[in-house]
Protein backbone atom coordinates (compact mmCIF):
# COMPACT_ATOMS: atom_id res chain seq x y z
CA UNK A 1 0.00 0.00 0.00
CA UNK A 2 0.99 3.66 0.07
CA UNK A 3 3.13 4.66 3.02
CA UNK A 4 2.84 8.41 3.62
CA UNK A 5 5.84 10.03 5.29
CA UNK A 6 6.56 13.55 6.53
CA UNK A 7 9.56 15.29 4.94
CA UNK A 8 11.23 16.84 7.97
CA UNK A 9 14.96 16.28 7.60
CA UNK A 10 17.05 18.09 5.02
CA UNK A 11 17.68 14.75 3.32
CA UNK A 12 13.94 14.08 3.00
CA UNK A 13 13.19 17.59 1.74
CA UNK A 14 15.97 17.34 -0.86
CA UNK A 15 14.68 13.90 -1.93
CA UNK A 16 11.35 15.57 -2.82
CA UNK A 17 13.00 18.09 -5.17
CA UNK A 18 12.28 16.31 -8.47
CA UNK A 19 8.54 16.01 -7.86
CA UNK A 20 8.35 19.54 -6.40
CA UNK A 21 10.15 20.90 -9.46
CA UNK A 22 7.67 19.07 -11.71
CA UNK A 23 4.85 21.05 -10.12
CA UNK A 24 6.75 24.29 -9.51
CA UNK A 25 9.28 24.62 -12.39
CA UNK A 26 9.93 28.28 -11.53
CA UNK A 27 11.67 27.31 -8.28
CA UNK A 28 15.42 27.56 -7.97
CA UNK A 29 17.03 24.41 -6.59
CA UNK A 30 19.71 26.47 -4.82
CA UNK A 31 17.05 28.20 -2.69
CA UNK A 32 14.57 25.31 -2.42
CA UNK A 33 15.78 23.76 0.85
CA UNK A 34 15.95 27.07 2.68
CA UNK A 35 12.53 28.10 1.37
CA UNK A 36 10.89 24.87 2.55
CA UNK A 37 12.57 25.15 5.97
CA UNK A 38 11.29 28.72 6.34
CA UNK A 39 7.81 27.66 5.25
CA UNK A 40 7.90 24.83 7.80
CA UNK A 41 8.63 27.40 10.52
CA UNK A 42 5.40 29.11 9.41
CA UNK A 43 3.35 25.88 9.57
CA UNK A 44 3.92 24.22 6.20
CA UNK A 45 3.98 20.40 6.24
CA UNK A 46 5.37 18.27 3.44
CA UNK A 47 4.21 14.69 2.87
CA UNK A 48 5.62 12.23 0.37
CA UNK A 49 5.28 8.69 -0.95
CA UNK A 50 8.17 6.69 -2.35
CA UNK A 51 8.20 3.94 -4.91
CA UNK A 52 11.35 1.93 -5.55
CA UNK A 53 13.32 4.22 -3.20
CA UNK A 54 12.35 7.34 -5.17
CA UNK A 55 9.91 10.06 -4.16
CA UNK A 56 6.98 9.48 -6.49
CA UNK A 57 4.51 12.03 -5.10
CA UNK A 58 4.31 14.82 -2.56
CA UNK A 59 1.79 17.13 -0.95
CA UNK A 60 2.28 20.32 1.02
CA UNK A 61 -0.36 21.68 3.37
CA UNK A 62 -1.01 24.17 6.16
CA UNK A 63 -3.50 24.35 9.00
CA UNK A 64 -5.43 27.60 8.60
CA UNK A 65 -8.18 29.46 10.42
CA UNK A 66 -10.43 32.02 8.78
CA UNK A 67 -13.96 33.42 8.86
CA UNK A 68 -15.34 31.45 5.91
CA UNK A 69 -14.18 27.94 6.87
CA UNK A 70 -13.13 28.12 10.51
CA UNK A 71 -10.21 25.74 11.13
CA UNK A 72 -9.27 23.78 8.01
CA UNK A 73 -6.37 22.30 6.09
CA UNK A 74 -5.27 24.09 2.94
CA UNK A 75 -3.40 21.99 0.38
CA UNK A 76 -0.76 24.20 -1.24
CA UNK A 77 0.89 21.54 -3.36
CA UNK A 78 0.06 18.10 -4.74
CA UNK A 79 1.97 16.35 -7.50
CA UNK A 80 3.01 12.92 -8.75
CA UNK A 81 5.92 12.37 -11.12
CA UNK A 82 4.57 11.54 -14.60
CA UNK A 83 5.98 8.00 -14.61
CA UNK A 84 4.13 7.19 -11.35
CA UNK A 85 0.73 8.68 -12.21
CA UNK A 86 -2.33 6.46 -12.20
CA UNK A 87 -1.09 4.40 -9.25
CA UNK A 88 -3.13 6.13 -6.55
CA UNK A 89 -0.35 8.15 -4.93
CA UNK A 90 -2.11 11.54 -5.09
CA UNK A 91 -5.34 9.96 -3.89
CA UNK A 92 -3.51 8.37 -0.97
CA UNK A 93 -2.01 11.74 -0.02
CA UNK A 94 -5.45 13.37 -0.17
CA UNK A 95 -6.91 10.56 1.95
CA UNK A 96 -4.15 11.04 4.51
CA UNK A 97 -4.78 14.79 4.66
CA UNK A 98 -8.53 14.19 5.01
CA UNK A 99 -7.88 11.82 7.92
CA UNK A 100 -5.61 14.42 9.56
CA UNK A 101 -8.33 17.04 9.16
CA UNK A 102 -10.91 14.79 10.78
CA UNK A 103 -8.57 13.74 13.61
CA UNK A 104 -7.85 17.37 14.44
CA UNK A 105 -11.50 18.51 14.21
CA UNK A 106 -11.08 20.66 11.13
CA UNK A 107 -14.12 21.76 9.12
CA UNK A 108 -12.63 20.40 5.90
CA UNK A 109 -9.87 20.50 3.31
CA UNK A 110 -9.48 23.27 0.71
CA UNK A 111 -7.26 23.47 -2.37
CA UNK A 112 -6.87 25.46 -5.57
CA UNK A 113 -6.13 23.91 -8.94
CA UNK A 114 -5.16 25.34 -12.32
CA UNK A 115 -7.91 25.40 -14.95
CA UNK A 116 -5.96 23.11 -17.31
CA UNK A 117 -5.40 20.27 -14.80
CA UNK A 118 -8.32 18.08 -15.87
CA UNK A 119 -6.88 14.82 -14.54
CA UNK A 120 -6.39 16.43 -11.12
CA UNK A 121 -9.93 17.81 -11.20
CA UNK A 122 -11.30 14.35 -11.92
CA UNK A 123 -9.42 13.04 -8.86
CA UNK A 124 -10.74 15.84 -6.62
CA UNK A 125 -14.32 15.31 -7.77
CA UNK A 126 -14.00 11.54 -7.27
CA UNK A 127 -12.74 12.23 -3.72
CA UNK A 128 -15.84 14.33 -2.98
CA UNK A 129 -14.41 17.82 -3.45
CA UNK A 130 -16.77 20.44 -4.86
CA UNK A 131 -15.87 23.29 -7.19
CA UNK A 132 -16.75 26.25 -5.00
CA UNK A 133 -14.88 29.38 -6.11
CA UNK A 134 -12.54 31.08 -8.54
CA UNK A 135 -9.11 32.07 -7.29
CA UNK A 136 -7.99 35.61 -8.19
CA UNK A 137 -4.44 36.89 -7.98
CA UNK A 138 -2.74 40.27 -8.35
CA UNK A 139 1.02 39.88 -8.91
CA UNK A 140 3.65 42.56 -8.38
Amino acid sequence: MHQVKFAQSEKEIIACWEVVQTLRPHLNQDHYLQQVKEMQQEGYHMLYITEKDKVAAFAGYRNLYNLIFGRFIYVDDLCTLPEYRGKGHAGALLDYIKALAKETNKTGVVLDSGFQLNDAHRLYLNKGYKLSAHHFMLKF
